[in-house]
Parts: structure tokens; sequence; C-alpha cells
């Protein structure tokens, strides 16, 4: 038996096959179909043997679900009997994992105003694994539940009391699958208890993200209400100034669905740079020369250590900062940029261990005081937990 994760991006499905421990993958994918819904890219991954690349006509969530169910059933050797998803935003409500049902997706669906770049795939993957595999748990994991043990002085915005009392207006935090894995195989790295350490994890993908560990627990996160708030991303804005926003709606007549078009999709390294949403061309136009692409990323890279410097006095000092996700793992410049000016927190990065390092590494110097890890995040890995804990009891061969 094994277990099945699903987690659906903007544009994107990733995949995954676990052993019915939850310990192993048997196969990891993406089908990825930004570029062209025509020719989407099919990456495969097998616990043994070579990755497989092929094009693949996929143009939504529903196809991208189907092609990798039946992808995996007629290469996998084993019966999937438990299916986990993740999904990013899930309110006041979800503080743990839960066996989906109708209602769960309804409530799921209520929170799309919150989340409306996920929740809405997530959906969508939900539905379109439910119709491949109709007789076995579907599981969901959520990115907020990470974050549920924050204290009110962490959650509770400076705002009207009656917002968060009566609309229910506070940080939720995501990623939360990501920070939650780190933090834990960053105690592993150590051979430390996770109740000895205090970590800032900064997960920097298209979307970005800083949060403070103390224990095993998150005491505060970057992003908030919704994933805009905070770092700078590829196309969100992060925490602006909420003036410049009622400036240029007065002003400018800038109404709503403008407005969040702006802040979700035309900011960010995309609207400085004007170049792109990747990093990686980013880098490569800053590198030819280009000045706005220099500006995104100096401003990408202040940001950043910023954030980790506040995150460092909450927690009243450090024992590790993580790099992790796209970004974080495989941009050295990135990582230099940002740890240049910590050695304050006794963070001292050894250029060579940063610019050769694979993940799972320590890129600090012998004798940095604190550690400074480049992990690979492992959400599906997550996901594949949380789904056997939830349904395992009830999953034949279990």
């Amino acid at each position: 038996m094994s277990i099945l994760t699903i987690n659906a991006g903007s544009s994107s499905l990733k995949f995954g096959l676990f052993d019915s421990e939850a310990k192993r993958a048997l196969a990891t994918g993406l089908i990825d179909w930004r570029v062209d819904p025509r020719q989407a890219e099919l990456i495969v991954q097998p616990n043994e043997g070579q990755t497989v690349r092929s094009r693949v006509s996929v143009s939504d969530h529903r196809a991208a679900v189907l092609h990798a169910v039946r992808l995996l059933d007629e290469q996998a050797d084993s019966t999937i009997a438990v299916v986990g998803h993740r999904v990013v935003h899930g309110g006041t409500r979800f503080h743990e994992p839960v066996r989906i049902d109708a209602e769960v997706k309804r409530e799921i669906a209520q929170l799309v105003e919150l989340a409306p770049l996920h929740n809405p795939p997530a959906l969508e993957g939900i539905e379109a694994a439910e119709s491949a595999l109709p007789n076995v748990p579907h599981v969901a994991a959520f990115d907020t539940s990470f974050f549920t043990a924050l204290d009110p002085r962490a959650f509770v915005y400076p705002l009207p009391y009656a917002w968060y009392h009566d609309w229910g207006i506070r940080r939720f935090g995501f990623h939360g699958l990501s920070h939650a894995y780190c933090s834990g195989r960053a105690a592993e790295l150590l051979a430390r208890d996770p109740s000895d350490l205090r970590l800032i994890v900064c997960h920097l993908g298209n979307g970005c993200s800083i949060s403070a560990v103390r224990g095993g627990r998150a005491v505060q996160t970057s992003m908030g209400y919704t994933p805009m708030e905070g770092l700078m991303m590829g196309t969100r804005s992060g925490s602006v100034d909420p003036g410049v926003l009622l400036h240029v709606q007065r002003k400018y007549h800038v109404d709503v669905e403008r407005l969040d078009r702006a802040l979700n999709h035309e900011s960010g390294l995309l609207g400085v740079s004007g170049v792109s949403s990747d990093y990686r061309t980013v880098r490569e136009a800053a590198n030819r020369g280009d000045e706005r692409a220099r500006l995104a990323l100096a401003i990408y890279a202040d940001r950043v250590r910023a954030a980790i410097g506040a995150m460092a006095v909450t927690l009243g000092g450090l024992d590790v900062l993580v790099f992790t996700a796209g970004i974080g793992e495989h941009a050295a410049e990135l990582r230099a940029e940002v740890c240049d000016g910590l050695q304050i927190l006794g963070l001292h990065l050894d250029a060579e261990r940063n610019a050769t390092c694979q993940p799972d590494a320590d890129i600090a110097t012998a004798a940095s005081p604190g550690r400074i890890f480049v992990l690979r995040t492992q959400e599906e890995l997550m996901i594949a937990r949380a789904a056997r804990c939830l349904a395992g009891a009830n999953t034949p061969g279990s």
C-alpha cells in the first residue's frame, strides 16, 4: 500500500508517492503548464532509476491529477491507499489535518478570497483525485496549521479590535508545512532536541516567508491574513505602506480589482525589474548590467535580511538560520547577500561552502556561533505523514 500526495500550484502540480509508513518517497513528480498548456513539462523522479522528462497536453488541475494518477498506477508496484492534499488556507477552522468530506470542501471554498491563487487549485485537485480514487480516504493538510500556536500578541493586528473579534481579521501565516519540516530537520542534523533550539526559517521561492521557531513551536511569521504580507516575492509586493494603497485609490481611481491584480500579479521581482518574476531570469539580467534588475535583487535581499534581524530579536538570539525552497536552496549569491551583515547575530558564512553546497548542508564557518543550513524542503513528505496519521488506522495494510 502507498500514499499519494497532491500539491496544486497556480499552474502546476507536484505529486508524490510514498511508502505506507510515510518514511520514503517511491517517486516524486511535477507537471508544469505555465509556459505552454499544449506541451506541459512532466518530470518524474523515481526513488531508484533515472529522472524521466517528457511533454504532455495538460491545461488544468483536473487533467494534471488524472494524468499523475494514471502514470503512477502504471509504474508503481503498490496500491494507493490514501491521498493527502496540500491546502494553503485553513482559516480559524482547521488547526490540524482533516479527512475531506463535502463540508470540508465547502469551508475551503469559503476561504478562496483569502488565498485566491492557492485554494481554488487545491479544490480542483481534490475533486479530480476523488473522481480518480473514489474509494480511498482523502486528507487535507493545511499550510496555516503550524502557525495556529502563535500567541495573540503575534496574530492580532493593531487595528480596531472589533475587526478581529467580529470579522476574524488576524495573522494566519503560510508555508507552514515547509517551516515545520525544516525546523524538525535542522534539529535532526544537529542531533539536538527541538525544545532546545531557536531557529529562523527562510522559505524563499515564488512565494516567500520567514518564521521564528522556538522549542519546535512557531512564535512569529512574516505572512499574515493572506499570503501577500511580508517579504518581496515573485509577483507579490509583500508589506507596503497601506497609505499608498489609499492614495492610488483616491487620486488615480484604482479600483479594488485593479489593485488586487497589481499587488498579487504585477509587483515583487516582476514589478521592480520589469524583466520577470523568476529570480534566475532577474539575476541574469542584473549580471548583464540591467539597473532595474539589480535594484530588484537589492530590495529583495535587504528585506530578507531585515526580517531575519526582527525574528532574531523576537527569539532573543538564534541557533540556526535555514534557507529553503527554490531560491533559498539554489541561489548562492542571494544567500551571500542576505548573510552580509548578519555577523552581528553570530552568523558567519563560509563562502566556499555556500558556493558549492548541495542540500542538506551547513554553510557556516567552523567557528560560527550560529549555524546556517541550506535544506531541501519536504512538503510532500509532511503531507504524506499527515495523511497516514489521520487515515492510517483505517487504511488497509497499515
